[in-house]
């Protein structure tokens, strides 16, 4: 199978990588980690909500929105390149979470502009203390399905988390409080791929990134008088790195195709994908980290705000290990 895409799609990750670069460069990524709980609100007008209220203006929040409710009307196709994007930005919002998993759920003007956190994904919550509405899952067996949840109605209890610009949260809430979104176990089961699959695409972003930072580290560092770029043993780690990303990156293309025209290979292609972005990601982060040397190790390096989050979305919507089973269930394994 062929597959490639359109000239209007390639423009239209151009113009969101434009963006990025603009709006969410690491000095943003950094405000992040040290902003108090609930900067990232709609009523913030700093730089942290400015890239978001960017992305929504251009429409990226609501590309799988159908147009007769005010969307693109696009499929995962489109939307896949711009969050490889969002991921090679490591953008501190949960934009999987909003476009992918939310908006083709909910009623456009309940998702549109908003901050939408979801707990579908496994383990604590990123985001939800910044959060404008939040799609819970329930119990699978007392009460299965997803439900939308205004934040005061949750009490939040704030956990660490690696990658402090995701700001977890375990959630206590109560079915009575919440507005049933679906309980079609089809719905849910695809909401969770669309998570998986947009988190294994901004991997394959962070990847990219940590690749080009390192390539642009060893061009200009110097040892013996030469960059360090022209030595054999750099060159291979770079090398080794990109075939890993080279190997991820049709995968999670390949996952996009799947959901978009419900393949009944989906959700083994997004477990196939997940894994294969997990650990490419990880890889491209370890050996970005060896190329660096010691100054990668410390936190005035941007390098350690892009691999943690890798790290945290390695682990999110499923590890590796849990996609590889999953995967092989799919084949009968």
């Amino acid at each position: 199978m062929y597959f490639g895409f359109d000239d209007e799609q390639l423009a239209f990750r151009d113009a969101v990588r434009d963006l990025l670069d603009k709006d969410c460069p690491p000095e943003v990524v950094r405000a992040a980690w040290d902003a108090p709980p609930g900067e990232l609100d709609e009523d913030d007008d700093g730089p942290l909500w400015n890239v978001w209220n960017r992305l929504t203006d251009m429409g990226v929040t609501s590309v799988l929105v159908p147009e007769a409710a005010g969307g693109l009307g696009l499929d995962e196709r489109s939307l896949v390149l711009l969050l490889e994007e969002s991921g090679r930005a490591a953008l501190p919002h949960p934009l999987v979470e909003t476009a992918a998993v939310a908006a083709p759920l909910l009623p456009h003007d309940a998702a549109s502009g908003m901050i939408v956190a979801c707990d579908l994904g496994g383990g604590p919550m990123p985001w939800a203390a910044d959060a404008s509405v939040l799609l819970l899952a329930a119990d699978p067996i007392a009460w299965p399905g997803l439900y939308l949840l205004d934040p005061d109605m949750v009490e939040l209890e704030a956990v660490d988390s690696v990658d402090k610009a995701r700001r977890l949260s375990w959630a206590k809430w109560a079915r009575m409080h919440g507005t049933l979104v679906t309980d079609d176990p089809h719905a849910v089961a695809k909401a969770f791929d669309r998570g998986a699959w947009g988190t294994a695409a901004q991997l394959v972003g962070l990847g990219q990134r940590m690749l080009d930072m390192t390539v642009a580290y060893v061009r200009e560092r110097e040892q013996f008088g030469k960059p360090i770029g022209s030595f054999q043993a750099v060159k291979h780690h770079l090398a080794d790195a990109l075939k890993e990303l080279a190997f991820a990156r049709p995968a999670v293309y390949r996952a996009a195709h799947s959901l978009a025209v419900d393949a009944p290979t989906q959700a083994g292609d997004v477990s196939m994908a997940k894994a294969m972005a997990s650990e490419a990601a990880c890889f491209v982060g370890r050996q970005a980290l060896q190329c660096h040397g010691a100054i990668g190790y410390t936190v005035e390096a941007d390098l350690h705000l892009y691999m943690k989050r890798a790290w945290a979305l390695a682990k999110a919507w499923g590890d590796a290990t849990w996609h590889r089973d999953r995967y092989g269930a799919a084949l009968g394994i």
